[in-house]
C-alpha cells in the first residue's frame, strides 16, 4: 500500500490510513454502480468507508451526514464531498465531489442523445416498472440499519425521528426548519447552555454561508446563462434527498419556462431513477435536451456548486467545534431528524413504486437478496430485466 499522505494542519483528524487516491477511486466506483438513491448511497459510505475499511472516523461520518442535511442540496453529494474534505481538505472534496457524479453525467448525456436520436426511451417505463419496486427494497434495508446505527435506546432521539418520519410522510417534502428544531431540542435536553454563544456559532456556519448563494439575479444572456441561473437557484434551495428537487424543477421547466413537455420531464426523472449516482444527475439531462452536451455541462455544475460551497465553507467550524457537548448534543439531535425524513421518504417513495402485487414481490425479494450479500447492481439488472417481461401484463 502507498505511504499515506499526512493529515492537513489543523484539521484534528488523524493521519489517514488511505491515500487520496484510493479515495477518488472509490468513488468513481460507487458513482457508476451505486444504485439505490441517496438512501442507498450514504448508506453504502457508511458501510464501504466507516464499518469495513475503517477510513473515516464514525463521529466524521455523522457530522457529515448533519451538514448535508442542514445545508441545501442532493444529500449524497454533499456527503461524499465532506467524506472527501475529512483528511485531504478543499483538494479532496473537489476530486472526490467530481469523481461521484462524473459516471453519471457520461451515463446520462448518453442516454440524451439516444433520446434525441430515436424520439423517446419507450423501454423505461417498462424498465422503471420494476427497477422502482427493487429500489424501494434496497432504501427500505438501508434506512432501517442507520435508524438502528443512530439512534439506540435514547427516547428523545425516537421521539424526533418519529416526528421527522411523520412529517416527511404527511408532507412528502424535508423541512430544514425541522432539522435546526430537532438539533436546538436535543441540545437542549442533554446539554443545557450556560451561555448561548454556542447557539449564535452554530447559526452562523449552518446558514450564513448560504446567503451568497441564495442572491441568484433573474437575469441572464442567452440560453446557457438562464440554465446556469436557474440550476443554480434550483441547488441552493432544495434541501436533503436529491428527489427534492423534481418538483422545484418541475415548476420550472414545464409550468413556468416551457423549455420541457409533460412527458419529456418525466422521462428526465426516469432516466436518473435508473442510473446509478445521485439522482439530481437528473438536471444533466434536462441541460442536454435544451443545448446538447453544452447545457448539460452548464446545469451539472449549477446544480451541485452550491452544495459543494456549502459544505466545505462550513466544514472547518463542524471540526472545530463538533466535539464540544452542547455541539454534539445538537449535531445528533440534527441526525436523528434526518434519519426519520429519510425513512419518512421510503413511504412517499413506496407509494409510487409500489403498486400491485408483482412490484410488492420484487421489493421483498430485493430485501431477501440484499440479507444474502447480492451486489445492489446485479439486482437492478434482474429488475429492469424482469420489467420487461411483466410490465406488458401487469403495468401497461
Amino acid at each position: 500500500m502507498p505511504t499515506p499522505h499526512p493529515a492537513a494542519p489543523g484539521t484534528g483528524v488523524a493521519v489517514p490510513t488511505y491515500t487520496l487516491e484510493q479515495l477518488v477511486v472509490y468513488f468513481l466506483k460507487l458513482g457508476t454502480i451505486g444504485f439505490g438513491g441517496p438512501v442507498a448511497l450514504i448508506e453504502y459510505m457508511r458501510r464501504d468507508l466507516v464499518e469495513e475499511r475503517g477510513w473515516i472516523p464514525e463521529s466524521e461520518y455523522r457530522d457529515g451526514l448533519a451538514l448535508s442535511q442542514l445545508a441545501p442540496g442532493p444529500l449524497a453529494a454533499q456527503l461524499a464531498i465532506y467524506l472527501g474534505y475529512v483528511h485531504y481538505r478543499v483538494l479532496g472534496a473537489t476530486l472526490v465531489g467530481l469523481a461521484f457524479v462524473l459516471p453519471s453525467f457520461v451515463m446520462v448525456v448518453a442516454l440524451g442523445w439516444t433520446y434525441l436520436a430515436y424520439g423517446g426511451l419507450s423501454w423505461v417505463q417498462a424498465v422503471f416498472y420494476a427497477v422502482g419496486a427493487a429500489v424501494i427494497g434496497i432504501i427500505a434495508l438501508s434506512a432501517f440499519k442507520l435508524t438502528r446505527k443512530t439512534l439506540g435506546g435514547d427516547r428523545v432521539l425516537w421521539g424526533i425521528y418519529l416526528t421527522a418520519a411523520l412529517v416527511t410522510i404527511i408532507t412528502e417534502s424535508e423541512e430544514v426548519l425541522l432539522f435546526l428544531a430537532a438539533g436546538v431540542l436535543f441540545w437542549l435536553v442533554k446539554a443545557p447552555p450556560k451561555r448561548w454563544r454556542a447557539s449564535r456559532e452554530l447559526a452562523g456556519f449552518a446558514i450564513a454561508p448560504a446567503l451568497p448563494a441564495l442572491s441568484v439575479a433573474p437575469v441572464s444572456a442567452g440560453l446557457l446563462g438562464q440554465i446556469f441561473l436557474f440550476f443554480t437557484y434550483a441547488g441552493a434551495f432544495v434541501f436533503g434527498s436529491g428527489l427534492a428537487i423534481v418538483p422545484f424543477l418541475y415548476g420550472g421547466v414545464v409550468k413556468e419556462r416551457g423549455w420541457l413537455t409533460d412527458q419529456q420531464f418525466l422521462d428526465a426523472v426516469a432516466v436518473a431513477l435508473i442510473t446509478p449516482g445521485p439522482v439530481v444527475i437528473t438536471t444533466a439531462f434536462i441541460g442536454f435536451l435544451l443545448a446538447g452536451l453544452a447545457g448539460a455541462s452548464v446545469a451539472a455544475t449549477a446544480t451541485f456548486l452550491p452544495a459543494y460551497l456549502l459544505t466545505i465553507l462550513p466544514a472547518p467550524y463542524f471540526k472545530r467545534y463538533g466535539k464540544r457537548p452542547d455541539i454534539a448534543a445538537f449535531v445528533l439531535g440534527v441526525t436523528a431528524a434526518a434519519v426519520g425524513a429519510i425513512s419518512g421518504a421510503v413511504v412517499v417513495l413506496g407509494r409510487r413504486s409500489i403498486i400491485d402485487l408483482p412490484t410488492a414481490l420484487l421489493a421483498v425479494i430485493t430485501v431477501a437478496l440484499l440479507w444474502k450479500k447480492v451486489p445492489e447492481p446485479l439486482i437492478v439488472l434482474a429488475a429492469a430485466t424482469s420489467g420487461l417481461f411483466l410490465y406488458p401484463i401487469f403495468g401497461g
